[in-house]
């Protein structure tokens, strides 16, 4: 029997989604398989999984919070449910034992006109992180999972360009074997998208900035720039101000349908040396303004 998921996530019922979710990695990272070897962490990540994967999906938090433990089974219809308490059973859905437990047998696993619904199995939750480049480019991420018979797992999770952090990515089939034989239930992996030191993404283009030299702002250059598909020539413009944006077509998240651009922004960067010839050449530059630089410059 499943265990009450508000409880098991730590969370009152009156929590919102993010506070939900917040809780859930929280868990997940602490009790997963392949970080926590404690006694009865599997057991715990497993039901951590199991809370998330009712809480997390608005239809089936809604179906627990109305029948308790017995709508998180499989083939639970909860139109039946509804009419057979509507008959005056006065009795709750998650009551133990016998009961009314006994008599919505019929709700779970079996259909009507005497024909037997197959059951399917319980999905997983996992959340995975992964690096930038790969929904900049689309890819694959291994995961390890920890079977019900004690057996690890690999599975190749395929990662589509243009994923979001915070997505999801269904398996079909991976996920737990019903008891007494059926189809599985489903892998429901959550993306947790790594920050990249440089590349930043606004939808489908992605910003880079791009350090030039002081010379090259001022008279131009012919510079090498890095792009998620390799190195390209771009050409500096004379008199280049910081800031200056530079767009390369087709060269940013690649999503099928839509490739998005790079824009490379254009960053001078001031000599950090005080040698007195850097001096002297960098006063030489400050006698070149022909006005305050922050004449008009207010809020």
């Amino acid at each position: 029997m499943m265990s009450n998921p508000y409880r098991a996530l730590g969370v009152d019922k009156q929590a919102d989604k993010a506070t939900i979710r917040k809780a859930y990695k929280k868990l997940a990272r602490k009790f997963h398989p392949d970080v926590n070897k404690d006694a009865g962490a599997e057991d715990r990540f497993k039901d951590i999984n199991a809370a998330y994967d009712v809480l997390g999906d608005d239809k089936k938090r809604k179906l627990f919070d109305e029948f308790g433990e017995a709508s998180t089974r499989p083939g639970f219809d909860a139109n039946q449910a509804r009419s057979f308490r509507g008959r005056g059973s006065g009795m709750p859905f998650n009551a133990g034992g016998g009961g009314v437990e006994d008599l919505l047998g019929s709700l779970f696993g079996a259909g009507f006109g005497g024909q037997q619904r197959q059951r399917r199995g319980q999905d997983q939750q996992t959340l995975i992180s992964i690096p930038f480049m790969t929904i900049v480019l689309g890819g694959e991420q291994e995961v390890t999972l920890r079977q019900p018979n004690g057996e690890l797992e690999t599975v190749r999770i395929p990662i589509p360009a243009g994923a979001n952090h915070g997505g999801k990515v269904r398996l079909r089939g991976r996920g737990l074997p019903p008891r007494g034989g059926g189809p599985c239930g489903d892998l429901i992996v959550e993306l947790n998208v790594d920050n990249h030191p440089h590349l930043r993404r606004s939808g489908n283009d992605l910003e880079l900035d791009v350090p030039i030299t002081v010379l090259e702002a001022i008279q131009g250059a012919s510079i090498t720039v890095p792009t998620p598909l390799g190195d390209v020539k771009v050409t500096v413009p004379p008199w280049v101000k910081s800031g200056a944006r530079l767009r390369l077509k087709n060269r940013g998240v690649q999503k099928k349908s839509a490739p998005g651009h790079l824009y490379l922004i254009l960053r001078p960067m001031v000599p950090q040396s005080d040698t007195d010839e850097v001096l002297a050449a960098a006063q030489v530059l400050e006698n070149a303004y022909e006005s305050p630089i922050r004449e008009g410059f207010k809020l």
